[in-house]
C-alpha cells in the first residue's frame, strides 16, 4: 500500500471525527482500510513464514514450510 492511500485514510479519518462522512466517503474508507488490513495480514504471513524453530532434538524447523504454505 502506497503512501498516497494511507494519507487517504487518515484524511478520511480525521473528516469523519471533525464533520462526518458522506456515503460514498465511507464506501470509499471501508475499502482503503480492507485493503489495509489485507497488506498488513500479508507483510505478517511473509515474515512468520521465515521464522525457524530449533526443536529440543536440533533439527530446525521452518514455520512457513510447515504452517504457511497451506493457506497460499
Amino acid at each position: 500500500m502506497d503512501n498516497k492511500k494511507l494519507d487517504r485514510i487518515n484524511a478520511l479519518a480525521r473528516k469523519a471525527k471533525a464533520e462526518g462522512l458522506t456515503e460514498a466517503e465511507r464506501k470509499e474508507q471501508a475499502e482503503l482500510r480492507s485493503e489495509y488490513i489485507a497488506a498488513v495480514r500479508a507483510n505478517l504471513r511473509g515474515q512468520l513464514d521465515q521464522i525457524d524453530i530449533v526443536n529440543k532434538d536440533g533439527k530446525i524447523e521452518n514455520l512457513g514450510e510447515k504452517y504457511g504454505k497451506k493457506g497460499h
